[in-house]
Formats: C-alpha cells, structure tokens, sequence
C-alpha cells in the first residue's frame, strides 16, 4: 500500500508564490530577490498572492506570471 504524505495548506501556498516570483522574474529576465522585493514592498505577497491563491493556483504558470507583471506595475503604479 501506497503511504500518502500529507503536506500542509501554508506550504503549498508559500510553494505557489515562490513560483509566482520565479516565472515573475523570468519574464522581466531579472533576479528572484528583486521581483521579490518589488512585490513586497507594495504588499503583493500578502495582499494579493496569498489571499487569492485558489483562484490564482488554477492559471497556467504563464498566465500568472503575466498577471503578476501586470498587477506589480500597476500596484507599483507603473502603468
């Protein structure tokens, strides 16, 4: 029989912004460190990503990244 690892709800969460700053921070052909300073600095992170992980989750790993380019440069108002 199969043993089934059950991982907790704020790691997967923390995992998906993690790819939300990598697939980020690829499109802009830039460092992790940077979009994710960007993003925390005008609370993206927390106001943004971890709130609306489940809808988020579902998009393709392109889609998000483009959404997240685009929210970063209007929260950062960068339009």
């Amino acid at each position: 029989m199969e043993k089934v690892i059950e991982i907790p709800q704020m790691q997967l969460i923390m995992a998906f912004v993690s790819t939300c700053i990598e697939s980020t921070a690829r499109l802009l052909n830039t460092s992790y460190k940077e979009v994710y300073q960007r993003m925390n600095k005008v609370g993206m992170i927390e106001h943004y990503i971890i709130p609306h992980y489940e809808t988020l989750h579902t998009e393709s790993r392109e889609n998000v990244a483009r959404g997240m380019l685009e929210c970063l440069k209007i929260w950062e108002g960068k339009k």
